[in-house]
């Protein structure tokens, strides 16, 4: 009985031996690559390819955070680059940085508002100490022609002792315009200039239409990259693209928001604990059972205080005329003078008290004594009924 299972499992083995190296033979080995997006670093900042190319050329790249930190920044050999919003930035901010330009340093910024005729200023607080304009190009939003697609409108650069010129793909919608005639270069599209250089002091400033050219989808393409390198050789290059940081105010709340629940819990209760009071300490009232009076007291001095004095001589007036109307069937239906003659009648009491227990209720607050005297008057004609 062994003999039969044994050829059997001979077999099954020899089977798939043949299968596994008839598939080895067949199959063809292939790398696969997953394409799983942008990297983190990539995503924080726009800017990364364009460090990795400056960092190949040799030339050592840094960030900054904020404004505040270019205080000690080294002028001579150094490059600063401005490409993110500055619309925060503070006049002694621009003259700091106007300095540091002066001692030496590159100062390269994106201009970031249009220059308006009016007001002779364009809000730019950077940009309009230079004496650099930014204008929209006469080519803006002008429409195409139909089914033609409008060719790329590169602005172009001539280096010294080159014949043949650089291209890079600025925005064509903006223009820079130097009306003092500043700048000692610049470089142009068809219709417009992007990019101007001028010196200041021992220094130099560069002023761009816009930075997209650097961004990651773009450094690549034309002379993009080249150019950031003419700009930034044989300097340390700063670059600086997010100076709008959040504040503390602002990152508390957005990372501990039930610490600040309970932080301001805290302080509400040591204001109440800490306010003062507004009256005499009471003396603690003893344990024994309060009396019915106490009660009927403390009830009234409730309703007093939480319904004032008229809803309270109202409420008397009202039990009179009931009291009266059980007395003297068709009491409601009386004018008032034979309404009071009725109360004359059945109370025994004479007409001025029945006026002045009748007479209508007014906003006016009155004394303690007026109301105890008002309130013992209805309650004297109520009782006599």
């Amino acid at each position: 009985m062994k003999r039969p299972l044994l050829w059997l499992a001979l077999l099954l083995v020899g089977l798939l031996g043949v299968g596994g190296l008839y598939a080895w033979h067949k199959a063809i080995p292939y790398d696969e690559v997953v394409d799983r997006g942008p990297s983190p670093d990539a995503l924080a900042n726009p800017y990364l390819a364009a460090e990795h190319f400056l960092h190949q050329q040799g030339l050592v790249v840094e960030h900054a955070n904020g404004l505040e930190q270019l205080a000690n920044l080294p002028a001579k050999g150094h490059s600063l680059l401005l490409l993110g919003e500055r619309s925060n930035m503070t006049p002694r901010q621009v003259e700091q940085l106007l300095a540091w330009a002066k001692s030496g340093g590159h100062l390269l910024l994106v201009a970031e508002a249009l220059w308006d005729e009016e007001t002779g200023k364009s809000g730019d607080l950077l940009l309009d100490r230079l004496d650099i304009h930014q204008a929209l190009s006469e080519t803006f939003d002008e429409p195409a022609p139909a089914r033609k697609k409008p060719a790329a409108d590169l602005t172009k650069f001539y280096v010294d002792n080159e014949t043949d010129p650089a291209y890079f793909s600025f925005d064509t919608d903006f223009n820079l315009i130097d009306p003092k005639h500043l700048a000692q270069f610049s470089a142009n599209s068809a219709d417009s200039s992007h990019l101007m250089q001028l010196n200041l002091g021992q220094g130099r400033v560069t002023v761009i239409t816009d930075s997209d050219l650097w961004k990651t989808p773009n450094i690549g393409k034309h002379d993009n990259a080249w150019l950031l390198w003419y700009l930034t050789q044989e300097t340390d290059v700063t670059l600086l693209f997010n100076s709008d940081t959040d504040d503390l105010l602002t990152l508390l709340i957005r990372y501990f928001p039930q610490a600040l629940v309970a932080l301001a819990a805290l302080i509400a209760l040591a204001l109440w604990q800490a306010a003062m009071r507004q009256g005499p300490i009471q003396a603690p009232v003893p344990k024994a059972r309060r009396q019915l009076q106490e009660h009927l007291k403390a009830s009234a001095d409730f309703l007093l205080r939480r319904s004032g004095q008229g809803t309270l001589l109202q409420a008397l007036q009202h039990d009179l005329l009931r009291a009266a109307r059980r007395r003297h069937p068709g009491f409601e239906h009386l004018t008032t003078a034979e309404q009071r003659r009725v109360l004359e009648h059945l109370t025994r009491h004479p007409p001025h008290i029945i006026s002045q227990a009748l007479e209508p209720l007014t906003q006016k607050r009155l004394s303690s004594a007026d109301f105890s005297r008002q309130v013992a008057c209805l309650q004297t004609l109520r009782n006599a009924l």
